[in-house]
C-alpha cells in the first residue's frame, strides 16, 4: 500500500492524465484499512469521501469480513467523477492475522471506466516462499522476505505498530504488477481534526519520501480502534486531493 502517488485533478492530455489517476488510484486504496482488537480483527463496514479543494468527487467503502478463525478479507471499493473521466475498481486482499502479524495470501484488483479496463492478481505462497502475478509466466523475480505485505495488508500492520507505540515504521511491498519496495513513515503528533463524523481525536503520520516534492499524511483515530480517519495528499505543497470519514459501522 505506492501509498499515493500522483495527482487526478491536472488534465493536461487525456491519455497521460488517465494513466496518473490511475496510479493515484491504487495508491489511494491503500490507505483503507482493519479494525485491531488483541490479536483478532473486528469486521467493519466504513464510507469515505474523496474531495478536490473542498468539493467532493468520489467516494469509497471498505469492508472486512472474517472467513475462518484467523483468515480475513479485505474490500476495497472507489467510484471517481471528475469532468470527463470516471474511474471504479475492487481490490480485495485475503490474508491471515495471528501473533499480531498480517501475512498476505491473495491480492486482487479489477478497474473499469475511462481508457481500458484492467485487472491484476498477485498470490504469496509461504510455504515455497515464492510470489506470483497474473502478469509474470514464473513466480517473481524478487527476494522473500517474512515481513512482505501487499497493497492493502501493510496498512493493517501500521496501525498494529501505530497501536504499539512505534513512531518510526517501515514495510517491504509487493505492489499490484509485482514489483518490490519499502514504504517508511514517521509518527509527527497527536491532532484533533474535524471530520463529516465529527471531531476525532487523532495521529498524524507521515509517509517519508525519497524527495521533498511529494507529501502525504494520514490521521488515525484511537477512538475508533486506530481506522483511517482522513489523508491529505500534496505535490510541492500544493493540495492535490483529501479524504475523510463519513461513516463507520462494526458488523
Amino acid at each position: 500500500m505506492p501509498f499515493l502517488m500522483t495527482n487526478p485533478f491536472q488534465f493536461k492530455a487525456q491519455r497521460t492524465q488517465n494513466k496518473k489517476i490511475s496510479a493515484w488510484l491504487v495508491g489511494l486504496s491503500a490507505f483503507f484499512s482493519c479494525s485491531l482488537l488483541a490479536n483478532t480483527l473486528t469486521p467493519y463496514h466504513a464510507e469515505y469521501q474523496i474531495l478536490r479543494k473542498g468539493s467532493v468527487q468520489g467516494s469509497a467503502t471498505r469492508d472486512l469480513s472474517k472467513i475462518d478463525e484467523n483468515t480475513y478479507q479485505l474490500e476495497y471499493q472507489s467510484d471517481i467523477k471528475w469532468m470527463i473521466f470516471n474511474d471504479k475498481r475492487t481490490e480485495i486482499s485475503m490474508f491471515t492475522f495471528d501473533n499480531n502479524r498480517t501475512q498476505p495470501i491473495h491480492y486482487d484488483m479489477t478497474r473499469s471506466g475511462t481508457g481500458p479496463d484492467k485487472e491484476y492478481t498477485v498470490s504469496f505462497d509461504h510455504t515455497k516462499k515464492t510470489i506470483t502475478s497474473n502478469k509474470k509466466k514464473y513466480p517473481l523475480d524478487i527476494t522473500w522476505q517474512t515481513e512482505q505485505q501487499d497493497a492493502q495488508t501493510y496498512q493493517i500492520q501500521l496501525r498494529r505498530d501505530i497501536k504499539a507505540g512505534k513512531t518510526k515504521l517501515s514495510y517491504p511491498i509487493v505492489d499490484k504488477k509485482g514489483n518490490q519496495r519499502n514504504y517508511d513513515f514517521e509518527v509527527e503528533g497527536e491532532e484533533t481534526i474535524t471530520l463529516p463524523i465529527g471531531n476525532v481525536k487523532t495521529i498524524r503520520i507521515k509517509r517519508l519520501y525519497d524527495n521533498d516534492k511529494r507529501q502525504a499524511t494520514v490521521w488515525l483515530a484511537p477512538e475508533y480502534d486506530y481506522m483511517l480517519v482522513k489523508i491529505y495528499k500534496g505535490k510541492k505543497g500544493i493540495e492535490q486531493f483529501q479524504v475523510q470519514m463519513t461513516k463507520y459501522d462494526i458488523k
